[in-house]
């Protein structure tokens, strides 16, 4: 199983990137799927998370509204959307699978079993 994140770069303030999830070895939506992106002094933030129960894609409040999360079956592919970006959202940006656990997905880190590598956002002022 692999994960590739692509897409990060450097945008300006207000400004918008998509990032890409590219799956292999399974289908990913089979599976609870989620963003993240590290916090200094913390865990890592969930900024996203797609549930397989129900299909719905939740979202913390700090990123509601500005991020979206859609995906291509074909590509087996997850994208997350970014738009208003803020100089607090650079980041290196993840993309994580839970292939075990069938319930609603969540946006603490622990319990995905698989990670992508990680792709830089950088949001200038």
């Amino acid at each position: 199983v692999q994960l590739v994140e692509s897409g990060g770069g450097l945008v300006q303030a207000g400004g918008s990137l998509r990032l890409s999830c590219a799956a292999s070895g399974l289908t990913f939506d089979e599976y609870n799927i989620a963003w993240f992106r590290p916090v200094p002094g913390k865990e890592r933030e969930g900024v996203s998370c797609t549930s397989v129960g129900d299909g719905n894609t939740y979202y913390p409040d700090s990123v509601k509204g500005r991020f979206t999360v859609s995906s291509d079956n074909v590509k087996n592919t997850v994208y997350l959307q970014m738009n208003s970006l803020k100089p607090e959202d650079t980041a290196v940006y993840y993309c994580a699978l839970d292939a075990t656990y069938y319930g609603g997905c969540y946006f603490l880190p622990y319990g995905y079993d698989y990670w992508g590598q990680g792709t830089q956002v950088t949001v200038s002022s």
